[in-house]
């Protein structure tokens, strides 16, 4: 749908930090092309006030207490499969943002760059093109061919970060301690580390885990 000049675009901001709203309301303040029509604090909510304004450019936290922003961008798609979001997140890795990607957001943006990107990212994606903040772009670009962590594989760094021996996560998972060091193998072989820390520390930085 081509952006009309007639009328300001409709804007939906959702994040549970009211600093972070208060900053989108500043900066769209004296704007004549773009006016904020709500707020939400959370997916649930987000749900709603789309339904209520049928915002044309919605900008979506990833994470919110109770429904997070993947799960709030997939149930708005399905009930609204034009509504146009872009996720604002501090989260620079490139799993999170193919995660969001997926679930049909059409802009990615950190909130470190909201005063420089944010306005360009709206008019972008109102005219249905994509918009991705540039280190988002490359991290996709450099693992588009990664061999990506299979749901078990996942499920063991995730007990391993937060402290697990693999007797522990043997335990948890069912599973013997030999499968889980071979687990850890080809995690460390999938990610390029070489141990427990670094295969956390990069799996967290890329949303592969939370900590």
């Amino acid at each position: 749908m081509a952006e009309s000049s007639s009328r300001p675009i409709r804007i939906l901001v959702v994040d549970d930090h009211p600093i972070l709203r208060e900053g989108v309301a500043a900066i769209l303040e004296d704007r004549t092309d773009m006016v904020l029509v709500g707020e939400a604090r959370d997916g649930v909510e987000a749900i709603v006030q789309f339904r209520d304004l049928q915002p044309d450019v919605t900008l979506m936290d990833l994470q919110m207490p109770g429904m997070g922003g993947v799960e709030a961008i997939k149930a708005i798609r399905d009930e609204h499969p034009d509504a146009r979001i872009v996720v604002l997140t501090t989260y620079d890795g490139d799993v999170q943002a193919v995660r969001a990607l997926r679930a049909g957001a059409l802009g990615y943006l950190l909130k470190s760059s909201l005063r420089t990107e944010m306005l360009d990212a709206i008019h972008a994606v109102r005219q249905g093109r994509r918009y991705l903040h540039r280190s988002i772009a490359d991290e996709i670009a450099i693992h588009v061919l990664d061999d990506g962590l299979s749901e078990r594989e996942v499920a063991v760094l995730q007990l391993v970060a937060v402290g697990k021996a693999n007797k522990q996560i043997a335990r948890e998972l069912g599973i013997s301690e030999e499968t889980v060091k071979g687990y850890l193998k080809t995690i460390f072989t999938k990610l390029n580390v070489s141990d427990r820390t670094h295969a956390v520390t990069v799996a967290a930085r890329r949303g592969i885990i939370e900590l």
